[in-house]
């Protein structure tokens, strides 16, 4: 009696460790379901940068129809950013080919800022939710970018 108990006991918590190493490993770069870019095409600055940043680098790429629309703070305006996009993209070509902007690796608030974006658009915010609370923290550090 007390081995097959020992056995379901044993199995009980195999099953419950499972089950949560599964759920870890469920999310993308810690992002949940959302979009990413792969991170195979991100230049090795990027691939050699903290976590945070390169998920930054990988969420601004794979959603500027998103990102285009949130400003940044940082005085990236200045050198002709017009959105947190600019921050980590400089074009994309006929091909899909994307040109990366290295400003972002450097820049603590275009990625808290896109890192909020990321939490936001997780929790189901609206553009308008999201960008009212970017507008709102951040519009103490400078003027928005969005012309």
């Amino acid at each position: 009696m007390v081995a097959p108990m020992r056995r379901f006991l044993f199995v009980s918590i195999l099953a419950s460790l499972l089950a949560v190493a599964l759920s870890a490993c469920s999310t993308q770069n810690g992002s949940g379901s959302l979009p990413m870019l792969s991170m195979d095409q991100m230049p090795l600055e990027v691939r050699s940068a903290p976590v945070a940043v390169q998920e930054a680098y990988q969420f601004a790429a794979a959603n500027p129809n998103l990102m285009r629309h949130i400003p940044c703070y940082c005085g990236c305006g200045n050198v002709g950013h017009t959105s947190n996009y600019d921050c980590y993209v400089i074009s994309v070509d006929g091909q899909g080919s994307i040109t990366f902007d290295e400003h972002a690796l450097g820049c603590s608030i275009c990625v808290d800022i896109t890192q909020d974006v990321m939490r936001l658009t997780q929790e189901g915010k609206s553009l308008q939710e999201v960008r009212a609370y970017i507008d709102t923290t951040y519009s103490k550090y400078g003027p928005s970018n969005i012309p």
